[in-house]
């Protein structure tokens, strides 16, 4: 009972975790802190948590790092942390903190599709639980729709004495209400263009770990490849050196918050809670984020909440409960065929006869 009450204590601060990175960054984005800016110091802050600990705990046991595992390492931290974080930051900083929370929860699906399309999954039309992972994706896909071009009447926050995070935030601005729409499609686009991404990253992570096993140094070299990568970025597509300042703000408190919470320490405790419980306990709590995110951002924040956001929302936390069912179902189903596989068959008693034996 213990051992489950503390895998729930840290599923929960997982998610917590992310539900404040998510809303910090917001407001330090509304501060007119560049998004590419703001990616390299989260990334470097956390690289500059995880290396010491890694080196203290994994110096004696450092596997050799080849050239091709090098690259292959280089290529899991560009399309899991260098693209995917811009392209997430750009989509938090052209919407809200809640439809960012609801396409996180596109994650585990959009791993799931693209291991269809790599052969690491098969879908069974005939059988109910093939029908409902088929449901689950259309579903999902039907609330990024929703999320991207329905905006709907806004839910006023019920709390009018909010800590003002989200002034100046440009998209409150409804003055032109097109160029409102477009931005918003924009930043739907970018968030499920990075969740397709660090999906990408799951699908190929299990793969890496067979070429280098430590966990902890895995992820340290990521992350200080995903710094490097990050850094280039930034020095390209913003030159003017005056927006690379942190002030002592929540600009400061947001870059130091998400590179130590979550570009390391989260990403610790999610390999842990997946060696406790597995994946698909891991992905069943992203709700979570969602709903801490939407409880802050309405009551306390004051941030201004869409109906099209609680609805895109919905059918796609339906959306990832249906997957999710359909692969326990299908789970149990391999288990229960393998048993059946595996058990030796009893003899049949009617035509076993000893030789010696006369039928009467």
């Amino acid at each position: 009972m213990a051992s489950s009450t503390r895998v729930y204590l840290v599923v929960l601060l997982i998610m917590t975790s992310y539900a404040g990175a998510q809303i910090l960054s917001k407001a330090a984005f509304n501060r007119g802190v560049d998004t590419f800016v703001f990616t390299f110091y989260r990334t470097a802050f956390g690289s500059l948590f995880l290396i010491p600990i890694a080196l203290l705990l994994e110096r004696k046991k450092v596997p050799p790092l080849s050239l091709k595992v090098s690259f292959k390492i280089f290529m899991q931290a560009l399309y899991g942390i260098a693209a995917p974080t811009n392209l997430f930051m750009l989509g938090l900083k052209f919407s809200n903190t809640t439809p960012t929370s609801a396409l996180f929860n596109l994650i585990p699906v959009t791993t799931f599709v693209l291991a269809l399309l790599f052969g690491m999954e098969k879908v069974n039309l005939k059988r109910l639980h093939g029908i409902m992972k088929v449901t689950g994706v259309l579903l999902c896909f039907a609330g990024v729709v929703v999320l991207a071009f329905y905006s709907g009447p806004e839910l006023k926050p019920i709390n009018h004495h909010h800590i003002n995070l989200y002034h100046a935030n440009p998209s409150h601005d409804h003055g032109n209400s097109r160029h409102y729409s477009n931005r918003w499609a924009l930043g739907v686009l970018y968030m499920t263009l990075a969740t397709t991404c660090w999906s990408l990253w799951q699908v190929f992570q299990g793969p890496l770990l067979k070429d280098y096993p430590s966990k902890l140094l895995n992820a340290s070299l990521q992350s200080i490849f995903g710094t490097f990568q990050t850094f280039i970025i930034a020095l390209i597509l913003q030159r003017n050196f005056s927006k690379w300042k942190l002030g002592f703000d929540i600009t400061l408190l947001a870059a130091v918050y998400t590179g130590i919470f979550v570009a390391a320490l989260v990403q610790y405790l999610q390999i842990w809670v997946i060696e406790k419980r597995g994946p698909v306990f891991l992905v069943m709590n992203l709700p979570i984020t969602l709903v801490i995110t939407f409880a802050i951002s309405w009551t306390f924040l004051g941030e201004i909440v869409h109906l099209g956001s609680i609805i895109g929302a919905v059918l796609m936390v339906g959306g990832l409960y249906n997957v999710l069912w359909g692969k326990s179902k299908e789970g149990q189903g391999y288990k229960q065929q393998k048993q059946e596989i595996e058990e030796p068959q009893e003899p049949n008693r009617e035509t076993t006869i000893p030789a010696t034996q006369t039928q009467v």
